[in-house]
């Protein structure tokens, strides 16, 4: 594979928007066909989005920044053509209005199946002997691998380009504040993370899950935790007619599971950002920093 190839390929950002990843155990089983049930009643799409706003840590980390993504790719592809290069990188995805894409880390929430989350079109490859197949072409977009930066949080480290046009777009709109800003995001998803792992040993949370599990056993269904019944689930089809599924969805009613999941995790998050002020500080900072230069940029104000 040419080298350009290869170093375009490797830069990856920072992968935010990844569901969380909770160990259960093994699949969720019933001993015995589950009771027959009426219909579980769901939470209605407006109770739950509110629910999924609650964690604080959560909505920091997935706030939008589709304007600040503009702003840097018109930036990058300037900075290029004024290198002599054309730079067609695709337009970042734009969400569906009204589509809550915050992750959903406490198993089914309805039958319906998840909503696609947007994604943008793939770059395509560039032509055998243009210029931007070339090393050069590389550089001057991802600059040298020599000079790449690195943020790192607690557990994880990201590097970045030091130079090149990628870098000058990221600066342009950051300042000297970019790799803090990559570091509050490392930090913040270590936080969300540790945060789904404690709520585990949070009292309350503990009894709801109990209180869960107890209606499960009466409908049959033998499961350590919601998120366990939903790894048992392999497809759309066993989400929506698995009477597993039914009997999670109904339990999760009766025992008020999600709303003392999500307001447990809230709290939990919560107490992590006031232990930490600097980091809510630096990203609310930085924050309207990269919407100023974005809308000098786009030619835009708010």
């Amino acid at each position: 594979m040419p080298e350009a190839l290869s170093r375009r390929r490797s830069v990856r950002a920072l992968a935010v928007g990844a569901a969380l990843v909770v160990s259960a155990g093994c699949s969720g089983t019933a001993e015995r066909p589950p009771a027959a049930l009426a219909p579980a009643k769901a939470l209605d799409t407006t109770r739950l989005t509110a629910l999924h706003r609650l964690p604080p840590v959560t909505g920091l980390l997935f706030t939008p920044r589709l304007r600040d993504a503009r702003a840097q790719r018109k930036i990058a592809v300037a900075c290029m053509a004024a290198r002599g290069y054309r730079y067609a990188p695709a337009p970042p995805p734009e969400s569906p209005a009204g589509t809550d894409e915050l992750p959903k880390p406490f198993g089914l929430e309805s039958t319906a199946p998840p909503a696609a989350a947007p994604t943008a079109s793939p770059e395509a490859p560039p032509r055998p002997g243009s210029p931007e197949s070339t090393d050069a072409y590389a550089r001057a977009l991802f600059g040298d691998e020599a000079k790449r930066v690195t943020a790192r949080g607690e557990r994880l480290s990201v590097s970045r380009p030091g130079n090149g046009c990628l870098a000058e777009a990221e600066t342009r709109v950051l300042g000297d504040g970019r790799m803090r800003w990559l570091q509050v995001r490392i930090l913040l998803f270590e936080a969300e993370e540790d945060s789904r792992a404690d709520v585990e040993k949070d009292a309350a949370f503990r009894a709801v899950t109990t209180r869960w599990r107890e209606c499960m056993d009466r409908a049959g269904v033998k499961a350590l935790n919601p998120v366990q019944v939903q790894r048992s689930l392999r497809s759309a089809e066993e989400r929506r007619t698995s009477p597993v599924a039914a009997a999670d969805l109904r339990c999760k009613a009766e025992t008020e599971y999600l709303t003392t999941a999500y307001e447990r995790l809230a709290a939990v998050q919560q107490r992590w950002l006031d232990e930490h002020p600097d980091i809510g500080r630096d990203w609310r900072k930085l924050s309207a920093r990269q919407e100023k230069a974005a809308g000098e940029v786009l030619g835009t104000r708010g």
